[in-house]
This record gives structure tokens, C-alpha cells and sequence, in this order.
């Protein structure tokens, strides 16, 4: 299965983007907080490590596997480590400069790789006039005479 970009993932793809999203979430979350003038720190939620460990099972099936081991064991330990984590950092309050540094970078890389895969060529669907047809037996239609009519 290909993911999104139209292409597998690697395995350190995969591990490093739900902690991307995440981190990207903080860092919108506290530069919100600083727009606003607010006097309360960005506080961790269990739902983020939910939404982190939903994107890396969504994404599991498109990664790259290096052998079968790391197929079987990854998809399945990984995302609960990420829901884990998320609720065992349930309201952890994070001052909001802090958040912003810590996640102003993984916005940033986020960003730069949409726009790069944006400013990528998409592939072109196979050629479909050049393929061939084939036409199946037709039956004859048999001639149809109005009811009551005798032929």
C-alpha cells in the first residue's frame, strides 16, 4: 500500500512523523497562547498522543518494512507506546515559549515538506488509448415483432 505522497515510507519516516505532528500541534497551541496575550501554559493533552499514535497506525501500513519481524512488532508497539505516552503526560503544563521553541521546528519541517512535495511533478496515470480492446462474443438480438401482430 503507498501512503498519501504516492510513494512508501521508511521506517524512520513512519517513527518520526507522529512525533512531528505533535510537536507541531504544541507549537500552534502556544503561539496561539502568545497572540492572545494569555496567562496559561500550554498543557499536554491525552488526545494528542492519541492523534499521534492514530497517525502512525494509519501510516503503518504504507511503510517500507526492512523484514517480517519489524513488520509484525513496529505497527503494533509503536502506536501504543505514542498512546502511552499521551496519557501518562496528560496535563503537564509546558510554558508557553517553551512550547514554542520545541515545536517551531517540527512546524517548520512540516511545512517545508508539503511544499516540497507540492512543487513535485505528479505521476501521470497509465496511458489509457493506447490500450487495446478486446470485443466479447455478441449474441444476435432476436427481432421483436409487436404483440398481437402474426409474422
Amino acid at each position: 500500500m503507498l501512503c498519501g505522497v504516492g510513494r512508501p515510507l521508511s521506517v524512520a519516516a513512519w517513527l518520526v512523523l507522529p512525533l512531528l505532528f505533535a510537536a507541531a500541534v504544541l507549537a500552534l497551541t502556544a503561539a496561539g497562547g502568545l497572540l492572545l496575550d494569555a496567562t496559561w501554559p500550554v498543557t499536554l493533552s491525552s488526545w494528542l498522543g492519541g492523534g499521534a499514535a492514530a497517525i502512525a497506525a494509519a501510516l503503518a501500513p504504507s511503510v517500507n518494512w526492512r523484514g517480517r519481524r519489524q513488520r509484525l512488532v513496529l505497527p503494533a508497539t509503536y502506536p501504543l507506546l505514542l498512546l502511552t505516552a499521551g496519557l501518562a503526560s496528560d496535563a503537564v503544563a509546558v510554558p508557553q515559549p517553551v512550547g514554542l521553541a520545541l515545536g517551531a521546528p517540527a512546524l517548520l519541517a512540516v511545512v517545508v515538506g508539503v511544499a516540497r512535495r507540492l512543487r513535485r511533478p505528479t505521476p501521470r496515470p497509465a496511458d489509457t488509448e493506447s490500450t487495446v480492446v478486446i470485443p466479447t462474443q455478441s449474441r444476435p438480438t432476436p427481432s421483436r415483432t409487436p404483440r398481437g401482430v402474426n409474422a
